[in-house]
This record gives C-alpha cells, structure tokens and sequence, in this order.
C-alpha cells in the first residue's frame, strides 16, 4: 500500500501541535483527589492524549525518605513539580494529585511550569474524616501519627484555583464533567 507524504506530514504536525499541561489536584487526605485523578487520566488518555499520572502516595514510595514536616513537605512538593514540568515540556499531560497543603509550594510548582491548571477537591474535615478508609485521621486524632494535614498542620485552601469541584456535594460524574470541560481549551 501506497503512502501519502502529504497525509503523513499532515498527522505528524496535528501531533505536535498538541501541547503538554499540568492538571494538579489538591486538597485533604480522603477528599477525593486520587479518584478523581484516576477518572481524568483516564477520560484524557482514552482520546489518544500523552498523559501521566503523579500520585502522592506512589511518589512518596519512590522518595521513601521525605518526612512530614513543612520543609520536608515543600522540599517533596519541589521534586514533584520539577518532574512535571520536565513532562509538561515534553509535551505530556500531566494529572497530579497531592495534598500540597502550602500555598508557596504550590505557587512554585505552578511558576515551573507553563500551563498549570490548580483544582482545589473540596471537601469538609467532618466528610474526610468518615471517609477515613486508611485510619488515618482516626490515629492522628490519637496522637499517633504527627503533623497530619488538617488535624495539628494546617491547609492553606487555593486562593485562586482554576477550578473548583466539591466532592462533597457532587457525584464523582459532575466533577469529572467540570475538571474535562475546563481543560478542552488545552487540548
């Protein structure tokens, strides 16, 4: 079978033309950012797109020395975002999902890169609490486990994210619905 240069090349810069972008989700431990990312990566990735998946919690295997303390936080917030970047500039989508409770962490994540798109999950202390389905909160409460975000370490909410979805209030569909419907003019 014959092939067309002229198709080919035509295919080959509608590829490139496609732009990689951070999507990163932030919010309380049990608000719903990891199911929520999961659901985006894969809407994105159905459609053809070059997507990754950064997770907290499968980042924080791969760095096994990064502790809880502010700076500690902010230094793996750091490494994180870099490793975003790098892919953004590449041309990959990239979905994270950390809890990224510091505004100056975030806003540097967001300074490396070049389209970074914040999407607050948000979400009452009370739900994430009985949502607790790694007990979590439960041994904070009880002193076992220190520095845990919203219980003895503060979140400081987004100021102004991009988005905005409550997990809280709305089916996991709506805010898939709302993350998509955003990030169409990045694709």
């Amino acid at each position: 079978m014959l092939k067309c240069p002229m198709i080919e090349r035509a295919k080959l810069s509608d590829q490139k033309e496609k732009k990689g972008f951070v999507i990163w989700l932030t919010g309380l431990s049990g608000s719903g950012k990891s199911t929520l990312a999961d659901e985006v990566y894969d809407s994105i990735s159905a459609n053809g797109n070059r997507v990754e998946k950064l997770d907290g919690d499968v980042m924080r295997g791969v760095f096994p020395a990064t502790g809880f303390t502010r700076e500690e936080r902010d230094a793996h917030i750091k490494r994180v975002g870099f490793v975003a970047s790098l892919l953004e500039k590449h041309d990959v989508i990239v979905v994270a999902s950390f809890i990224s409770p510091y505004r100056k962490a975030r806003r540097l994540v967001r300074d490396m890169c070049s389209n970074f798109i914040e999407v607050f999950v948000s979400v009452s202390l009370d739900e994430c609490e009985r949502r607790d389905v790694k007990g979590l909160y439960k041994r904070a409460r009880a002193g076992e486990i220190k520095d845990f975000t919203g219980i003895d370490a503060p979140y400081e909410e987004p100021q102004n994210a991009e988005i905005v979805v409550d997990t809280e209030s709305q089916e996991l569909e709506e805010s898939l619905a709302q993350v998509m419907e955003y990030i169409k003019q990045y694709m």
